[in-house]
Order: C-alpha cells, then sequence, then structure tokens
C-alpha cells in the first residue's frame, strides 16, 4: 500500500482497479475460458521519500488464454506480468501493482516474486491452488529473497459469483425431451 493514501482511498482505487480486472475475466468467460482477469498497474515511487513520482496508471491488462493458446502459462496474471515488462522494458516490476480476479497458483506467485513486484490484490481465494495465503504463502517467505504485500478479498464476491456460474454452465447436461 502506497504510505501516503488512506486505507479508504487505497480502498477505492483497489475497486477501481479490480474493475478493470473483472473485465478482463468477462472477456475470457466470453471466449470460453475460465474467466480470471488481471491487470498491472505502475506507480513510480522515490525510494528516498516513499512518495510517488507519477500517478498510477494501468500498463497491461490479461485474461485467461490456456484453451486458446494451448498454453499451460497461459495465465491471466502470467500473460499480464509478461507485458508489463514490455511495456517497461524491464523485467523487474518493482514499482507494480497485480489485480487478479482470483488468488494466483504457484506458478504466478513464483513469477511475481521474480519480477519483484509490490503487491498483489485478488478477489476469491482459491482453495485448490492459491499461493497467496490460501495453500501456500510465496509472497511472505522470507527464505525467498523477495516479500510483496498481498490483499485478498478485494471484490470477492463478484469473482466468486462469476467462476460459479461459468463452471455451473459448463457442466449443465441437455435435459432429454419427454414429449
Amino acid at each position: 500500500m502506497n504510505e501516503h493514501r488512506t486505507p479508504e482511498e487505497q480502498r477505492a482505487l483497489d475497486e477501481q482497479y479490480m474493475a478493470l480486472a473483472l473485465e478482463e475475466a468477462w472477456a475470457a468467460a466470453a471466449a470460453g475460458e475460465v474467466p480470471i482477469g488481471a491487470v498491472v498497474v505502475y506507480e513510480p515511487i522515490d525510494r528516498g521519500t516513499r512518495r510517488p513520482l507519477a500517478a498510477p496508471r494501468v500498463i497491461a491488462r490479461a485474461h485467461n488464454r490456456r484453451e486458446t493458446d494451448r498454453d499451460p502459462a497461459g495465465h491471466a496474471e502470467f500473460i499480464a506480468l509478461k507485458e508489463a515488462a514490455r511495456v517497461l522494458d524491464a523485467w523487474r516490476l518493482t514499482d507494480c501493482t497485480v489485480y487478479v480476479t482470483l488468488e494466483p497458483c504457484i506458478m504466478c506467485a513464483g513469477l511475481m516474486h521474480q519480477a519483484r513486484v509490490s503487491r498483489c490484490v485478488y478477489g476469491a481465494p482459491d482453495q485448490k491452488a492459491g499461493a497467496l495465503g490460501t495453500l501456500y504463502n510465496i509472497h511472505a517467505d522470507e527464505r525467498l529473497n523477495h516479500q510483496f504485500e498481498a490483499v485478498g478479498g478485494m471484490r470477492e464476491g463478484e469473482c466468486v459469483a462469476l467462476l460459479r456460474d461459468f463452471f455451473r454452465s459448463r457442466r449443465k447436461k441437455p435435459t432429454a425431451n419427454l414429449e
């Protein structure tokens, strides 16, 4: 969190950017992909004063593309982080926050660690693969050379509902015509 914002101001910003991640999740669902969306926001910080040097801005948006691209790494966060690195022309994404509708898996949390992100804000917890608090704590593991802030539950109800409805619609079987 930016220490020069009130918690209320930070939450309002987080909700705004999570809304963009939800838009990406809807795009994924429309494409027949698991509805997960991600957004990367860049806010350069002065290392001495810890004050922002510029307003935060979205530098990457993505949604799941595993089925479309037949790519096991086609997760929304993974794609968005690669795009953010391209935009900034740097592999270190130190002044970036990742917003994602589902708690990142080990692969994506590991990439966030490797990219040195500052924060990750996610919507729904992932009981099967969550690596930022549910099953693992990659972001806070002191054995690793980088830790980052993880905030869960942002617009959780909307994120959970989108995933639940997507999977319910996929599991519905056609009913036989008994007439």
